[in-house]
């Protein structure tokens, strides 16, 4: 470069490289002579930053500044921020900067238009580093002294503490640097936000993400709002999910520039995209990633229905690109998703696949034998990281069944039904005392080998303790209540309550755990001012091991409480009936439909009510029960942790929980390394880097509810996964088809719930849309107008607790969390088993 570069140039000038309008600039320029739809402008290039300093004499001075700040002490960055700035404030601006870039505003429109004024280092944007966020913006600027100012201050903003602190801790000389200048016509955006032409979680190259908030995009861009976020596919531009926050705050213009003010009411829970709009954004950036050949981070804006591009830089860091194997164990096999992997909605830790899940399989097969019945040796199977149960019967097997069947029927079933709830209760006192005895031992002083034994023997009686539930309860509940049903229909008269009512209102622990969470926050709304901190650790000590999933990597509520603080603030609002009321409501209804039935004569009546005597006994166990499958896992948790506290100290490990990604025998091997003193533990970082990896592309995806997905569950020419609802859920009709799990119709938005961490995007009166729901998630049925699941069936946990609230239900619709678009209504209608979304 000479003392003959051009000052200013035109946006789309093909000299506009990095050398003369630094990162920022040269791609806007790249992006503008392409066609693409970028504000007008021009750059103020380096050669006026240069100019400003040669004519000050303020180069040594700044270079002698800066080399005195360390990164690691920032009084010192802010020290020479300071004086620079300074520097720059004191000096005019010279006479032919001056005229150059006040000639080139005039070109930009008449009558003063509003422009951004944006940095734009020479060392900035760039597929290596990130510098986003380093030197300053100026937003709404009028006139041309105002344009010249803020000119100037961009050119100090080279120089801030953040700036001069970065650039040391990545070996930049500051002599080398040098800043050029975007000054642009302002979009007057009513919407606003960026975009990844990959996805940043997944790696996955056949979708774009986009962020997108009301207003100006500098809230997104500074993280001063939570935007709604969609996944929009490359391919046809079809919105793939989309997750409409609550948003409070936008930036607006003002005479003087930009301020930030509350949304208005009507928008802030209102999709600032459209379908067509997310499209368009997607070619856009289908477009934009071509012209650059690699994945782009892209600011964008929208004013009148049309879209406007303000930025485009490589995506600094991408995951590598995976894609989710689905190969079955067996060739031949046929698997599915139910049972105890409703349990289980996300892909499994290393830790849990291999002692878990081997846990659960032991359980099972010692129940099989114990009955009587043939069974497979490999029950479970872990499938693109899912848990899936073997329903692989052949030929052999079902005759092997068919002949054990009818000792079974005869005798075994009878009896099991029978003493389900005295052997339920024997295991729960087993498993609470094993949970009892480690919760007391002194982890911290217990060699390796004896924290991996109790560990195994925590898990171990969790196991057996599902197994009393699996083999016991649940069918008992399943069949009393199907037995009752069938007998109350043949006396129910015109009138009569449905057959729910009667068994509704019982005591049981998530119930326990409502009222508890509902009193708290009464004694918080009448002491207001006093801390409550004390009284919600009482209740996580007594509520806090109720799981989320029950795979023991997963922080429980203990640990991670933020889930049901969002409902103790929606409980403190008085808003709602509480739980003591609604109990109240449904016990007096119950009370009276039993009346009801007392007050019938004849056979069928004596056999319906008998029925009822039975159901009755067997309902609150079954949420008692599956309330407490984690009733050990606090005390697995603190011994595994203590385990990979032990590994980090080693060198093992990077952090403490990545003890959950090894597997069983990796874990074993390191134990025994711990305690022998001999050598040191394998160094495991990099595979659990990998593994991590692994699991967030697996989460991205939707499991398949049958394996393979075509005739999955065939067995003897009969194609069991067209009986599944998922199933009839793969053509082209808006309706999801589910079963009917509580009744009644609603029409509200869908709130999509991927797990705990998204608890607190649940807002009243929102249908409820998940994979599965297990009892720590009962909290949100407190806001839920209706449940809308992809796993689960008419007695699993939604379907329960959705009748215990007297909302609609739909459950097992294979597809609803994939299908439905978070935020959009929906009319659910718990008698038809249906979800039909609104169009607007």
């Amino acid at each position: 470069m000479t003392d003959d570069d051009p000052l200013v140039l035109a946006l789309d000038d093909e000299r506009a490289d990095l050398e003369r309008a630094g990162g920022k600039g040269a791609s806007l320029a790249r992006l503008a002579a392409a066609g693409l739809p970028v504000p007008p402008g021009f750059h103020v290039t380096t050669a006026a930053y240069r100019r400003f300093v040669a004519a000050h004499g303020l180069q040594e001075r700044i270079v002698e500044l800066a080399a005195a700040a360390s990164p690691d002490r920032p009084e010192t960055c802010d020290a020479a921020a300071e004086k620079i700035s300074a520097l720059f404030a004191g000096q005019p601006m010279p006479a032919e900067v001056a005229e150059a870039v006040a000639a080139a505003y005039r070109a930009v429109g008449e009558n003063d238009p509003a422009v951004a004024v944006r940095s734009s280092a020479t060392a900035e944007d760039l597929p290596e580093m990130s510098f986003a966020g380093q030197q300053e913006t100026y937003l709404n600027i009028h006139g041309t002294p105002e344009v010249l100012d803020a000119v100037k201050r961009c050119w100090a903003s080279l120089w801030t503490a953040r700036a001069i602190g970065y650039r040391a801790r990545q070996g930049i000389d500051s002599g080398d640097v040098s800043l050029a200048v975007v000054v642009q016509e302002l979009v007057p955006a009513d919407a606003a936000g960026v975009l990844f032409t990959a996805d940043p979680l997944t790696g996955a190259r056949d979708r774009v993400m986009v962020n997108a908030a009301w207003g100006l995009g500098e809230a997104v861009v500074s993280g001063q709002v939570s935007p709604d976020t969609l996944v929009v596919a490359k391919a046809g531009g079809s919105i793939l999910r989309q997750d409409v926050s609550v948003k409070e705050v936008m930036t607006v213009r003002t005479a003087d520039g930009t301020h930030e003010q509350p949304v208005p009411a009507d928008l802030r829970e209102r999709p600032v995209l459209d379908s067509g709009q997310a499209a368009g954004l997607a070619r856009l950036a289908v477009e934009i990633e071509e012209l650059y050949g690699q994945p782009m981070d892209i600011e964008w804006a929208r004013h009148d229905g049309r879209l406007h591009i303000l930025q485009a830089r490589p995506i600094t860091a991408l995951p590598e690109a995976r894609e989710v194997d689905w190969e079955l164990p067996d060739p031949k096999g046929k698997y599915v998703r139910g049972s105890v992997t409703e349990l289980l909605p996300e892909p499994l830790s290393p830790l849990f696949a291999t002692l878990g899940l081997d846990a659960w399989k032991q359980a099972t097969l010692e129940h099989y034998r114990s009955v009587g019945l043939p069974y497979f040796d490999e029950p479970f199977a872990v499938i693109g990281g899912y848990a899936y149960y073997n329903v692989a019967y052949t030929a052999g097997m079902m005759a092997r069944m068919m002949v054990a069947q009818p000792l079974f029927l005869a005798s075994t079933l009878p009896k099991a039904l029978r003493t389900a709830p005295e052997r339920f209760r024997e295991a729960h006192a087993d498993y609470a005392a094993v949970a009892a005895r480690w919760h007391a031992a002194d982890v911290g002083a217990a060699p390796a080998g004896e924290l991996l034994s109790g560990v195994r023997e925590i898990v171990e009686a969790a196991a057996h303790y599902y197994g009393a539930i699996q083999s016991g309860v649940l069918p008992a509940a399943y069949i009393s209540e199907s037995m009752f049903t069938a007998a109350y229909k043949l006396v129910k008269r015109p009138g009569d309550p449905l057959p729910v009512a009667f068994l509704l209102g019982f005591e049981h622990k998530p119930l326990r755990a409502e009222k508890a969470l509902y009193d708290l926050a009464c004694w918080g709304r009448e002491h207001p001012g006093q801390d409550i901190s004390d009284r919600f650790a009482a209740y996580l000590a007594e509520f806090g091991d109720t799981v989320y999933d029950l795979d023991f990597a997963k922080p429980l509520p203990a640990e991670d409480p933020e889930p049901l603080l969002q409902t103790l603030r929606f409980f403190q609002t008085g808003e709602t009936p509480g739980p003591h009321e609604r109990q109240r409501a449904a016990v007096e209804a119950r009370e009276q439909a039993v009346r009801r039935l007392q007050a019938r004569r004849g056979p069928r009546a004596a056999f319906a009510r008998r029925m009822l005597r039975w159901a009755q006994k067997i309902a609150p166990l079954r949420e008692d029960g599956l309330a407490d499958v984690g009733l050990g896992w606090p005390a697995a948790r603190r011994a595994l942790r203590e385990l990979g506290r032990r590994l980090v100290a080693a060198g093992a490990l990077a952090a403490q929980d990545d003890v959950f990604w090894l597997r069983l025998d990796e874990l074993a091997a390191a134990v025994g390394a711990l305690d022998s003193g001999h050598g040191s533990p394998a160094d495991s970082r990099e595979a659990v880097a990998e593994r991590r990896a692994a699991w967030q592309a697996q989460k991205a995806v939707a499991p398949p509810h049958a394996l393979p997905a075509e005739g999955g569950t065939k067995v003897l020419g009969i194609d069991f996964s067209r009986l599944l609802p998922g199933h009839r859920n793969d053509g082209d009709s808006d309706v999801i088809k589910g079963v009917p799990g509580s009744p009644g119709r609603v029409t509200a938005p869908a709130r999509i719930i991927h797990g705990p961490d998204e608890f607190d995007r649940m807002r009243p009166g929102d249908v409820l849309v998940a994979r599965i729901t297990t009892p720590a998630w009962t909290s949100l049925f407190a806001l839920a107008s209706a449940v809308v699941t992809d796993v689960g069936g008419p007695l699993s946990h939604s379907s329960i607790v959705a009748r215990e609230y007297r909302i609609p239900a739909v459950l097992g619709t294979g597809a609803a969390t994939g299908r439905l678009v978070d935020g959009r209504p929906v009319v659910v209608d718990g008698d038809a088993g249906t979800v039909t979304p609104v169009h607007s």
